[in-house]
C-alpha cells in the first residue's frame, strides 16, 4: 500500500478524472436501477459493460 502509484505525482488526480468518466458513463444508462446497482452489474456482466460503452457512441 505504502508504495502505490496512485500516491506519487499525478496519479491520483489522473485516478479522480477516469473514475468521474466512469460514474458519467453509468449515469447515462436508461434504467431503473441505481447508480450503485449498475456499477455492479458492469462489474459482473461484461455484457452489461459492453452495452454501456456502447452508450459512448450515442
Amino acid at each position: 500500500d505504502d508504495q502505490s502509484r496512485l500516491r506519487k505525482g499525478h496519479g491520483a488526480l489522473n485516478m479522480a478524472i477516469v473514475r468521474h468518466f466512469a460514474i458519467n458513463l453509468v449515469r447515462t444508462v436508461s434504467d431503473k436501477h441505481s447508480i450503485k446497482l449498475r456499477r455492479k452489474k458492469a462489474g459482473w456482466s461484461t455484457d452489461y459493460l459492453a452495452a454501456i460503452l456502447g452508450e459512448l457512441r450515442r
